[in-house]
């Protein structure tokens, strides 16, 4: 008798073990919060302990302060992305995310004047040197997480041109379009569609003319081009809905309006699935 009460004690012990490591396996899993869009062009918004290390298809992806992190999805990103958490004791938790793909709208244009579809080699220096400019504004490090004032519409108008559609020119392939063109007349406001600071203004880049690019935080920023009049200058910081210029048709344009694009650590993102909800 003495030896089965020991057996007893002894197997509620491992029962009461059990039930502690589910449940400590419990709050880890739980302690790890994923929402968003998981659809190309979308962007993931996490939540974990600051302590943990975040990798996303192999690569890094930084924590602030709070334990918030950001991942942001490509136009071609594949149907599975792989999330791997190392916690603060070596533990590992490994997810794969299913990731909706989209069907693209893919234009043709024939018969086009070669410099609409090609620069003139002229200007070839010019866009190199203004391509570096916007790159190393891009890559300016904002520790603050501007974008948890969420986003607005920058503008008011028609949507004419959306994320991912490319355009065929000339038989010639040309880079997809990575934002949202809203149409109206000239001298129509633009607004700061979030939080942020402004770490480039430009009034007239090859490309894009008028131009003002807005860091909302941990590598995740606005670029509205084409603009006619711009009212910010370089380092300040904006809230959102704040008027910062009025739209235009500067730059390579063939009609007022704005191009809003946005992008998070070199991945470009849809803005529209931001505002849509």
């Amino acid at each position: 008798m003495p030896m089965l009460k020991q057996l007893k004690k002894q197997g509620n012990c491992y029962l009461v073990l059990l039930v502690f490591i589910f449940y400590k396996l419990a709050a880890v899993v739980c302690a790890i919060e994923l929402n968003g869009d998981f659809i190309q062009g979308g962007i993931i918004f996490g939540k974990s302990s600051t302590e943990d290390k975040v990798f996303y298809n192999n690569q890094n992806i930084p924590i602030d302060e709070k334990g918030n992190f950001l991942i942001g999805l490509g136009r071609n990103h594949p149907k599975v992305g792989d999330l791997k958490i190392i916690k603060s004791n070596n533990q590992i938790i490994k997810k794969n995310i299913k990731i909706i793909q989209r069907k693209y709208e893919i234009q043709k244009i024939n018969n086009l004047e070669k410099s609409k579809v090609t620069p003139p080699e002229k200007f070839f220096k010019r866009i190199k040197d203004e391509g570096k400019k916007i790159r190393k504004a891009k890559s300016s490090d904002v520790n603050f997480s501007y974008y948890k004032a969420g986003f607005q519409m920058p503008a008011q108008g028609i949507i004419t041109g959306v994320y991912g559609s490319q355009r065929i020119l000339n038989g010639i392939p040309k880079r997809p379009h990575y934002g949202i063109d809203i149409a109206n007349k000239t001298g129509t406001p633009i607004l700061a569609p979030s939080d942020g600071v402004v770490v480039l203004v430009e009034k007239n880049l090859y490309f894009s003319g008028g131009t003002i690019i807005i860091s909302h935080g941990r590598g995740l920023t606005s670029s509205l081009l084409h603009l006619n009049d711009i009212l910010v200058e370089k380092q300040a910081i904006i809230k959102k809905g704040e008027v910062i210029g009025f739209m235009g048709e500067s730059g390579r344009a063939t009609g007022p309006h704005l191009d809003w694009r946005m992008e998070l650590r070199g991945v470009r993102v849809d803005p529209y699935l931001l505002i849509k909800k």
